[in-house]
């Protein structure tokens, strides 16, 4: 059974920083390529940043690009999503999933979730 755990969520003031960890258990980490998405009250999922199956690639939606960065352990089947110079807009909850696919961006192609860590920025 495959399990996805998030941790480091928190409340941080407006310009902090935050480190998310995603924890997987139940199928090799270096197999998948591994994104993270969030959605905040009242509004879609969206895609937020993923990483290669190796770590050598990533990509990041245009609102996070320079102010996050993704990287993974996979001897430690552990992903990690370092958050900086956080907004207000940031706030919602974090998510981590896996895929198979190439196709990061859709939330359609990830087979496995997290329950997701809440994110807040207050301003």
């Amino acid at each position: 059974q495959v399990q996805l755990v998030e941790s480091g969520g928190g409340l941080v003031q407006a310009g902090g920083s935050l480190r998310l960890s995603c924890a997987a258990s139940g199928r090799t980490l270096s197999r998948y390529n591994m994104g993270w998405f969030r959605q905040a009250p009242g509004k879609e999922r969206e895609f937020g940043a993923a990483v290669s199956r190796s770590g050598g690639s990533t990509l990041y939606a245009d609102a996070v690009k320079g102010r996050f960065s993704l990287s993974r352990d996979n001897a430690k089947n552990t992903v990690y999503l370092q958050l900086n110079s956080l907004k207000p807009a940031d706030t919602a909850v974090y998510y981590c999933a896996m895929t198979y696919s190439d196709y990061v961006y859709g939330r359609n192609e990830y087979a496995y979730w997290g329950q997701g860590t809440q994110v807040t920025v207050s301003s």
